[in-house]
């Protein structure tokens, strides 16, 4: 039986075909077209030819896609939505949305903040002003696609807002898309809240891409699969848990590459530079899985607090344009040529200097005819060769956490245009099939789920709390579509909170598994 990883990036669509034993069969690069599903069958046909493999073989075929993220950043097939906040009188000081641009703003097409809430002990603040509540939804009901409902601390305790699901359900319809905070984020409300409204627009992204994906496999006569989703966090999620928690599959893309990157070099704990056509994504894989951000992130000018990875983005790629100015200074990128490299570079018989020009130039890679960039200054290649250079260093010194030197993976179809010796590593490695690693990583990932929660350990005693939290932590990977038996716990924290009363500590634990 085989597995079939496919990730859709900016500039390509990568795919690769994996056995039982892991062992790669095939690996393509195809152009990203501009309707991804068409680059997605070219892929999966062009994948399947060179691997000689019968298509009812393949038993699990995965997909990393960026159509979340582009719909957030370019305001696009975002649905109409109600938002519900749970935390009246508490909270009216600051409404919903409230430092949201006002071009993604209006897919809410109504707004309201009702009593309700807890305390960070779990204390009610207000009960549930159910009357509120089903007002709001007779109000909407027929007007949206979506419903996000938050609270305050709902991380603590989830019951107004499972009960306001509940009103929900009774009134719109047992059909209708809910997303629940508490579901989603972590402590902090506003940011929390960000995310679940996200979450609640891409209802109609999600269903295009999931159905997308299996429409496109079925085309290629891909009838046997199980389909999965990559998430941010470096695993997979089943079709229905995508329709559910969109906002999840944000920034799959490196995390991807990431999981790729080590399994291909088989290590554990380094920097990962990942190097597409315009674009160089940095992030850093600890015990095997990638490092979450610890700060609020923002998604196309929304802050949220979502687990995202702790991943440092560039304007350099393979495709990325080199200038020289009037001074005699050169510069590489942001700008790019990007999946038509292949037609506007040098080496490919283009008129655009690229950053993949530059490495023929210096012999750091043979690709393209050489002679068409003969005539560039060996010392104008140099100066832009320092300027790459000095880009990913940078990015480098700002991934770690000491000072200490790091290894450093480099991985993507843009990594060629990087030199080997960079300063602040301790060595560079370079991996065979590193240019398909993030549909390497979609393919290789198992199956994980989160559980975050503040705990009073003077109330419940630490091994007792900590004992609930993993099971609870293990139950959410099984619901998420992994083997129960092969579940186990791949990262734990608990934090003291010196400004809560008593022994309060923030709990959070990461359970992974095989997918079933």
């Amino acid at each position: 039986m085989y597995k079939l990883g496919i990730d859709v990036g900016g500039t390509n669509t990568d795919a690769v075909l994996m056995d039982e034993h892991l062992q790669i069969k095939a690996e393509i690069k195809h152009p990203t077209s501009e309707d991804i599903y068409d680059g997605i069958v070219c892929a999966v046909r062009e994948v399947l030819q060179a691997s000689g493999v019968n298509k009812e073989e393949i038993s699990m075929a995965m997909l990393g896609t960026t159509q979340c993220t582009n719909a957030i950043v370019e305001r696009r097939q975002l649905a109409d939505i109600g938002v519900l906040r749970i935390g009246a009188p508490a909270t009216l000081g600051i409404p919903p949305m409230v430092d949201w641009a006002e071009d993604i703003r209006s897919i809410a097409k109504a707004v309201a903040v009702i009593g309700g809430g807890f305390e960070y002990d779990g204390k009610e603040l207000a009960p549930l002003d159910e009357e509120a509540a089903a007002g709001f939804f007779r109000e909407i009901k027929g007007k949206v696609e979506s419903v996000a409902i938050s609270c305050v601390f709902s991380t603590v305790r989830g019951d107004h807002e499972l009960r306001a699901a509940e009103i929900c359900r009774e009134i719109m319809g047992p059909d209708v898309r809910i997303s629940i905070s508490s579901e989603i984020g972590s402590m902090g409300l506003i940011e929390r809240e960000n995310a679940t409204i996200l979450n609640a627009a891409l209802c109609r992204v999600a269903e295009r891409f999931t159905d997308g994906f299996s429409r496109s496999l079925k085309e290629e006569g891909v009838t046997n699969a199980a389909l999965y989703l990559s998430q941010n966090d470096g695993t997979l999620m089943t079709m229905e848990y995508a329709k559910k928690y969109p906002i999840l599959t944000v920034a799959c893309g490196p995390t991807n590459s990431i999981r790729g990157a080590s399994y291909l070099s088989k290590i554990q704990n380094a920097v990962v530079i990942d190097v597409g056509g315009t674009t160089t994504d940095l992030g850093v894989i600890q015990n095997g899985f990638p490092r979450e951000s610890s700060v609020a992130v923002t998604i196309g000018g929304v802050r949220t607090n979502f687990r995202m990875p702790d991943v440092f983005s560039i304007g350099l790629g393979g495709g990325s344009v080199v200038h020289e100015r009037e001074d005699g200074t050169v510069t590489v990128g942001p700008d790019s040529v990007g999946y038509c490299i292949t037609e506007k570079a040098l080496v490919f018989g283009g008129d655009v200097v690229t950053a993949t020009d530059i490495a023929v130039r210096l012999g750091m890679v043979q690709i393209g005819d050489r002679e068409k960039v003969s005539h560039i200054d060996l010392d104008f290649a140099e100066k832009a060769m320092g300027v790459i250079k000095a880009m990913v260093e940078e990015g480098i010194d700002a991934m770690k956490v000491s000072s200490q030197d790091v290894e450093v993976i480099m991985v993507g179809g843009g990594s060629i245009i990087l030199p080997k010796e960079l300063e602040g590593t301790s060595r560079s490695v370079n991996p065979e099939h590193a240019r398909t690693a993030n549909a390497i990583g979609s393919a290789i990932s198992k199956v994980s789920g989160t559980y975050e929660k503040l705990m009073d350990f003077d109330v419940v005693p630490r091994e007792e709390a900590l004992a609930g939290a993993r099971k609870e932590a293990i139950a959410m990977a099984v619901e998420a579509g992994a083997i129960e038996e092969t579940v186990e716990i791949i990262d734990m924290e608990d934090v003291p909170l010196a400004y809560y009363p008593g022994n309060t500590n923030r709990v959070k634990i990461k359970a992974a598994g095989d997918l079933g």
